[in-house]
């Protein structure tokens, strides 16, 4: 076993034939920040993963990639998260689609913490989270553009 500093979080799941297998929790020091404010990797996840659990999940829908970025050309800047939905259904497009994707929106920021919250709300120095929905395959294309431009496969990250 070899140290690397990659700045990745990872986490030992299992062993195989004593070297240790890991899953990947998300990169040291990625933080999103329009303020004062910081939401980690971390817990932008955990918000996505419950706004999916209670809003996607019963419309079998559920989000199979994201990233994410502060935009800080509007004012106030604001949190923008781009999704891709599985399963592509009648459902990820129209009017129930914006209802749900509006309704994750709320929950993410409700999960989000007590800085950005105050910020977002009483401050009003944050504006309202926005999610993009990109098409089935958007990440994989993303993935095979940076490959086809020199980047190597086994250290390629999403965004």
């Amino acid at each position: 076993l070899y140290r690397y500093r990659v700045g990745d979080i990872l986490r030992v799941v299992s062993f195989y034939n004593k070297a240790p297998q890991f899953k990947f929790v998300c990169r040291r020091d990625a933080v999103l920040s329009l303020d004062t404010e910081k939401t980690s990797e971390a817990d932008l996840q955990k918000a996505v993963a419950a706004a999916e659990a209670v809003h996607l999940i019963p419309h079998n829908m559920r989000v199979t990639e994201f990233t994410s970025f502060a935009d800080t050309t509007t004012i106030p800047g604001h949190y923008v998260i781009y999704w891709e939905l599985s399963p592509t259904t009648d459902q990820t497009e129209g009017f129930l689609a914006d209802y749900l994707i509006e309704q994750c929106c709320l929950a993410i920021e409700e999960s989000l913490d007590a800085s950005y919250k105050e910020m977002r709300v009483y401050d009003r120095s944050i504006g309202p989270l926005e999610i993009k929905v990109v098409k089935n395959g958007t990440f994989d294309r993303l993935m095979d553009f940076a490959v086809s431009s020199g980047a190597s496969v086994a250290q390629y990250k999403p965004p």
